[in-house]
C-alpha cells in the first residue's frame, strides 16, 4: 500500500472527523488535470476544466504536474493515494503547456476570469493555488500585473496560495507572485517528523523588498506521491508546487468547518496553529501547520 501524505499531516484524522472539504472549490494553475480514476465521479469533483495554452475542451495534462498538484489537493475514492480533501471540487485552469512553460498573460488572464465568475455566482471559488512563479527583478511590468491579480482575488475573498519557488537556498529567491504580503505563500521540507524539520535546500527564501517573513507555511515538498497521466498511476515528485496543494487542501478542511471565515481570518488561524517544533531556528517562517490544533481534531 503506497503511503500519501495525507496520513504524515495527520489528515486522515481530520476526515474521522467529518472534514473533508466538501463544498469548497478550488482552483489552481498548473498544467492541466488527467481524469485520474481517484477523481471520480469526474463529473461532481472536476467542476471546469479551461485551457489557456491549446483551447481545448476536455480534461487532459500533457506533462503531469497539474495532475499531480490535483492529486495532492483532493485525491480521493478507492484509490491508493487520498488527497489531502477529497472532498472538494476542482477548477483547472491549463496556463503552462508541456514543457512546464507559460505566459504571465496567461496566468493573470486566469486568476481574472477566477475573480469574474464569483462575481456572478454564489457557489464561489474559495481557495486559488498557483506555481506558476517568476523571480522578483524579471519583467517588472508583468509581475506587478500578476501581483495585483493576486492580491485583487485575495480582496475579493479568494485565499490565494503561491509557491516559494525552487531557486534556494540563497536569500531573496522567493518567487512572484509569493512576494505578495497579502496571500500565503509556501516552501518546501525534505523531512517532516514530530521532531525534526529541515528545509529543502532548493526552496525560495526571503527575505522580499516588502516582507521579511517569507514563505510563512514550509510544509512537506520532496518525494511526495500522487496521480499520474495513465489510469490507476501513481508518482513521486518534488519541490515547492508540491508543498502548496497540502496547505491548500488543510484551507479547504479548514473552510468546511467554518465556512465564514475570511481569506485573512483563515491566514490568522494558519499562523496561530503553526509549529516550529525540530527546525532551525535561523529559517523564517511561522513553521509548518498543526492541522489537529488548526481543526481542534485529537
Amino acid at each position: 500500500m503506497v503511503t500519501s501524505v495525507s496520513k504524515q499531516i495527520h489528515a486522515d484524522l481530520a476526515h474521522q472527523h467529518g472534514f473533508l472539504g466538501e463544498g469548497i472549490g478550488i482552483a489552481y494553475l498548473d498544467t492541466g488535470l488527467f481524469p485520474h480514476k481517484d477523481f471520480a465521479p469526474h463529473s461532481s469533483r472536476i467542476a471546469e476544466f479551461i485551457d489557456f495554452i491549446q483551447y481545448r475542451s476536455f480534461s487532459y495534462d500533457d506533462n503531469g504536474h497539474g495532475t499531480h498538484i490535483s492529486g495532492i489537493i483532493g485525491a480521493g475514492g478507492k484509490g491508493a493515494i487520498h488527497g489531502v480533501a477529497p472532498g472538494c471540487y476542482l477548477w483547472s485552469c491549463k496556463v503552462l503547456d508541456k514543457n512546464g512553460n507559460g505566459k504571465i498573460q496567461d496566468t493573470c488572464q486566469a486568476v481574472e476570469d477566477i475573480v469574474a465568475y464569483n462575481q456572478r455566482h454564489t457557489q464561489k471559488i474559495r481557495i486559488m493555488n498557483i506555481s506558476v512563479g517568476m523571480l522578483e527583478r524579471v519583467q517588472p511590468e508583468l509581475q506587478k500585473r500578476l501581483l495585483q491579480c493576486v492580491e485583487r482575488a485575495w480582496d475579493q475573498g479568494i485565499v490565494v496560495l503561491a509557491a516559494a519557488g525552487n531557486n534556494g537556498p540563497g536569500e531573496h529567491t522567493v518567487t512572484s507572485p509569493g512576494i505578495s504580503k497579502k496571500i500565503i505563500t509556501v516552501g518546501s521540507l525534505d523531512s517532516c517528523s514530530e521532531t525534526r524539520r529541515e528545509l529543502s535546500l532548493y526552496s525560495g527564501r526571503g527575505p522580499t523588498a516588502s516582507c521579511v517573513v517569507k514563505p510563512e507555511i514550509v510544509m512537506p515538498g520532496t518525494d511526495i506521491i500522487s496521480c499520474g497521466t495513465r489510469q490507476g498511476s501513481y508518482v513521486k515528485k518534488s519541490g515547492t508546487s508540491m508543498a502548496v496543494p497540502i496547505v491548500s487542501g488543510i484551507i479547504a478542511l479548514l473552510l468546511s468547518k467554518d465556512p465564514s471565515l475570511t481569506p485573512n481570518e483563515v491566514k490568522l488561524q494558519l499562523y496561530r496553529s503553526a509549529d516550529r517544533t525540530g527546525m532551525d531556528r535561523r529559517i523564517k517562517c511561522w513553521g509548518t501547520i498543526d492541522l489537529r490544533k488548526l481543526l481542534s481534531v485529537y
